[in-house]
This record gives C-alpha cells, sequence and structure tokens, in this order.
C-alpha cells in the first residue's frame, strides 16, 4: 500500500507526494495555503483516482508523457513525474489507482 507524505515547501507552502510501496513519487501536489487545504485535496485524490476518465494522459513539448489528476470540477489536483515511454506513463496512471485510494499519510 502506498502512502501520502505530506511536508512544508520552504515557500511556506503545504504539499503531498503520493508514494509507491517502493518508495517512488508517483504523483505531486500544488501547493496549499493550510493544512486542513492540502488534507482535502489528498481525499480528493483518494476518491478521484478510481475513476479512469479523472486522468488526463498528456505529452510534453519535450515529447516525453505525463498525466494529471482531475477533480470533478476540472481542477488538477496532482501531477506525475515525466516518462519516457506512454506505456510508462500508463503504468503510473495504475500504480495510483492502486495505491491512492488506501494510502497512509505521513509527515516527512
Amino acid at each position: 500500500m502506498g502512502k501520502f507524505a505530506t511536508k512544508t515547501g520552504n515557500d511556506g507552502q503545504y504539499y503531498f507526494n503520493l508514494k509507491a510501496d517502493n518508495g517512488q513519487v508517483i504523483l505531486s501536489s500544488e501547493g496549499y495555503t493550510t493544512t486542513a487545504a492540502r488534507l482535502n485535496g489528498i481525499e480528493s485524490v483518494k476518491a478521484n483516482a478510481k475513476e479512469d476518465s479523472r486522468f488526463e494522459r498528456l505529452t510534453a513539448a519535450n515529447g516525453k508523457f505525463y498525466f494529471n489528476l482531475k477533480a470533478t470540477n476540472g481542477q488538477v489536483i496532482g501531477k506525475s513525474q515525466m516518462y519516457e515511454a506512454e506505456a510508462g506513463r500508463d503504468n503510473g496512471i495504475e500504480s495510483v489507482k492502486k495505491n491512492a485510494p488506501d494510502a497512509s499519510i505521513e509527515e516527512e
């Protein structure tokens, strides 16, 4: 089972990363102004990760592949790393679907 690793950035904002069992970051958040807003973001990831239609599959200008996870209102709630191949991106999406719903929350 994965985990949501939370942290406070140097900018004073609150962030989280969803990490797989092996410790690899599979989804990163935007910055939040409060810890409560960050917790809402985590809960939104848990809920929306179950829906394949919430994953926006994209290709960057440099030809690498990535994805965004969007809430029902269309707001991006998490972004992936860059992948060399579409298959890597698709595996990343499957990893979010598998790990997010039951992931624990831990401060780092």
